[in-house]
Order: structure tokens, then C-alpha cells, then sequence
């Protein structure tokens, strides 16, 4: 994931090769940003128009109480989860010729990293619910738990390794 705006404090961002100035630099994080936000905003508005057509459809009516909740808790989420990751585009339009590409890379990056996790619970959630529905209960929480065992290694474990190796 891109980081915000480097600080001297910060390890390599003096010493990682690039001769660019501090504004260039921060240019440089928002349009990788931007990359990032393109590919998991449209990710998430399928999810999310997924989800709100699934309420109309005829096998609805036969889930439980567990899965009507669980089916609302997705809804909820992949909503919020959409609506995080569009956040960056009211930011940068309030800061827009404020000075103010720092902030807006340093909280567009909070905005994507929460927009991933809300990612990861959705899609587990989506595991979860169609587990139950086809297999059963125990199937579909032990999905959902690998779901999220899978996210976090390719999420989470992997790429900091990556960084402790580079």
C-alpha cells in the first residue's frame, strides 16, 4: 500500500533513489493512490449492487433470522465500505488549492486501508452467507474464518515481509 507523505523521520524516504522534490513526491503517492482507489471502488460498488439486488430475488424469503442478519450486516458494510473509499474524492474537492496534497495523501491513505478491511469483512460475509445457505452453518463460518485467514496473509503477512526484506 502507498504510504503518506514522507517525513525525514521516516526510514528511506531520503535514501529510496529518486531525486524528486517533497511536491513531486507527494504527487507521485496521490496518483499511486488514485491507482489503488480505481481498482477496489469499482470492486466495491459490484459488491454492494450485488448485494442490493439479492433482497429481490424469490430464494430471499427462505433464509433464517441468522442469515437476514447477516445479509444486513453485508449491506451495511459494503455500503459504508463504498462509501469510504468515494471519501477521497469530497477530500480532495474541500482541499482542492488549499496547500493541502499532504493531508489529503495522509488521509486518503486511512481511506484505503479502511476501505481494504471493509473489503475483506464483506467478502467474508459474502463467504459466509452463501456457505450457510448451500452447505450449512459450521461450513459457512469455517469459510468465512478462511476467508479472512487468506486476507490477512496476502494482505497483511506477505507484503510485510516483502517491506522487511527490500
Amino acid at each position: 500500500m502507498t504510504h503518506a507523505s514522507p517525513s525525514q523521520n521516516e526510514p528511506g524516504a531520503a535514501h529510496d533513489g529518486r531525486a524528486e522534490s517533497p511536491n513531486e513526491r507527494l504527487d507521485r503517492n496521490w496518483n499511486e493512490l488514485l491507482q489503488e482507489l480505481r481498482v477496489i471502488q469499482t470492486g466495491t460498488q459490484i459488491l454492494t449492487g450485488f448485494l442490493l439486488a439479492a433482497v429481490f430475488q424469490a430464494r430471499f424469503e427462505d433464509l433464517d433470522m441468522f442469515q437476514q442478519d447477516v445479509y444486513l450486516v453485508l449491506v451495511v458494510t459494503s455500503v459504508l465500505t463504498t462509501l469510504v473509499g468515494l471519501a477521497p474524492v469530497s477530500l480532495h474537492r474541500v482541499l482542492f488549492r488549499r496547500h493541502a496534497k499532504s493531508r489529503i495523501v495522509r488521509y486518503t491513505d486511512y481511506f484505503v486501508q479502511a476501505t481494504l478491511a471493509g473489503v475483506a469483512i464483506t467478502v467474508a460475509g459474502i463467504g459466509l452467507l452463501i456457505f450457510d445457505l448451500v452447505l450449512g452453518r459450521a461450513w459457512g463460518m469455517a469459510f468465512a474464518g478462511f476467508i479472512l485467514v487468506v486476507v490477512a496473509v496476502l494482505w497483511v503477512v506477505v507484503p510485510r515481509g516483502i517491506r522487511r526484506g527490500a
